[in-house]
């Protein structure tokens, strides 16, 4: 029983920290062609289309975390002869949810046989509320070197309303779930 009762706290702790932080919907898909234990290299190949989405930092931090994935995975980079280009693109877009609710106080019927107001269980009424917010992708593209075609992609998405309290341990966290399937088919890695 003390035991349960010092583990509480802990698991409170966790929940509330795993709440606050964005809730990312990571995507992934492969081309089932491929053989991916041939490719052994890669090069981050440097695009200006997330630069109105990122700022400078952020793009540091998600090509550092690339990086720092791709090595754990056991590729090498090779900047002048890669097997792969790996490309991170950042999008960044306004989007509006609509959620309702509808009153049936003048819902008559076997359950309810009366009426509010004596509209003989004629009245209800819906309200609509609507909310603009950001959302958010990064689109992780692993292209082929040799023949230009994509491999491998990953993609995150997550509401941004506001920045994120610790971007320097966040990133690396939401990179390493998008290319959590990458490559597909190595030990533990899952398949989309």
């Amino acid at each position: 029983m003390k035991s349960a009762i010092r583990i509480f706290p802990v698991i409170v702790i966790i929940l509330y920290a795993l709440s606050c932080s964005p809730s990312l919907k990571v995507y992934s898909d492969y081309d089932r062609s491929q053989t991916f234990t041939k490719f052994k290299t890669y090069a981050l190949f440097a695009s200006d289309s997330s630069k109105p989405a990122l700022s400078e930092l952020n793009k540091k931090r998600i090509l550092s975390a690339i990086q720092s994935e791709m090595v754990k995975k056991g590729f090498i980079e090779n900047t002048t002869k890669p097997d792969l280009l790996v490309n991170a693109v950042a999008v960044r877009k306004n989007e509006v949810g609509v959620s309702f609710a509808t009153d049936y106080y003048g819902y008559g019927g076997v359950y309810r046989p009366y009426a509010w107001s004596g509209t003989l269980g004629l009245s209800s009424g819906t309200t609509y509320q609507y909310d603009t917010y950001q959302d958010g992708s990064l689109i992780i593209d692993i292209v082929d070197a040799s023949t230009k075609k994509v491999v491998w992609v990953g993609t995150g998405t997550a509401r941004i309303d506001r920045p994120l309290k610790n971007p320097d341990q966040q990133i690396p966290e939401f990179i390493a779930k998008i290319m959590a399937g990458f490559p597909p088919g190595a030990p533990g890695t899952p398949l989309p």
